[in-house]
């Protein structure tokens, strides 16, 4: 076969190879997802509007206690809308904690031409979602902003996103912000169990959460965060250790009870008819 018929033939199968690799779709799901910036902290001084009307800062949100941040938009059709109720569910799950007043949940819109009327109905929304959430405004908030507060913001938490006509190609992702405003831990998918999310809250407040320290301490000796398959683990060497060190104690009880009662001779005493 001459040389040119089988170049010939050559490009003939790669062709359709290109055109799959210049896909638009591809291009869009390559450029989506998250860069995870853990210890970077988020630039408190950008300038939000609520979905009240009200002008804020990030910083606002910050210092007491930690945040969990979430990126949507509030036109979106089905994920974001999605995501809320998950995430009003899993907190609802959270024994110990409560958004009212150990945490709180920012909300974000990545689209700069948000409109003022459908961020306060999708607050309305959501916020009935969580019972007993007082002061909901304050503690779960809904925020806009122009494309340079976004993207300042995007970019600072690695969170990497596409407009696609009117909508937008975005991941789904909790990020979970210390008090101070850095980033503690990421937490993927629609559907964030609670015990995850408790954790991730109690990492990053450092065990300064809820009513116990010492259960805080607790929990985080037992689990650890898996990066491979991005949720918490129990952690096999703590709680063997911990069971090791529990039998010492127990042991060690029993061992005293016992040298009370038979007060330290070498066996014990009994008596005689």
């Amino acid at each position: 076969m001459p040389l040119r018929y089988a170049l010939l033939g050559l490009l003939l199968v790669l062709l359709p190879c290109s055109a799959r690799a210049a896909d638009p779709q591809d291009a869009i799901l390559l450029a989506v997802g998250v860069d995870e910036r853990l210890g970077g902290r988020i630039p408190a001084d950008l300038v939000f509007t609520q979905s009240t009307g009200k002008r804020v800062r990030l910083g606002d949100y910050l210092g007491a206690g930690p945040v969990v941040l979430t990126l949507n938009y509030y036109t979106c059709p089905m994920l974001c809308p999605l995501t809320f109720r998950s995430l009003a569910a899993t907190m609802d799950g959270v024994k110990g904690l409560s958004p009212a007043k150990d945490y709180r949940v920012v909300t974000v819109s990545i689209n700069p031409d948000e409109i003022p009327e459908i961020a306060a109905a999708k607050a309305r929304e959501t916020h009935a979602l969580v019972a007993g959430l007082d002061d909901a405004d304050d503690r779960w908030p809904f925020l806009y902003g122009d494309a340079d507060s976004v993207r300042r913001l995007t970019d600072a938490v690695g969170y990497r996103y596409r407009k696609v006509g009117s909508d937008f190609a975005h991941p789904t992702v909790a990020i979970v912000l210390s008090p101070d405003g850095r980033v503690s831990r990421y937490l993927h998918g629609i559907e964030i169990p609670p015990r995850d999310l408790k954790l991730a809250l109690v990492e990053a407040a450092d065990g300064k959460i809820g009513a116990s320290s010492a259960a805080n301490a607790l929990l985080m000796y037992c689990f650890r965060y898996d990066p491979a398959g991005k949720k918490y683990m129990l952690y096999a060497r703590n709680i063997m250790k911990a069971a090791g060190a529990a039998t010492a104690v127990f042991l060690a009880a029993l061992l005293a009870v016992l040298w009370r009662r038979y007060g330290g001779t070498s066996g014990p005493r009994w008596k005689g008819n």
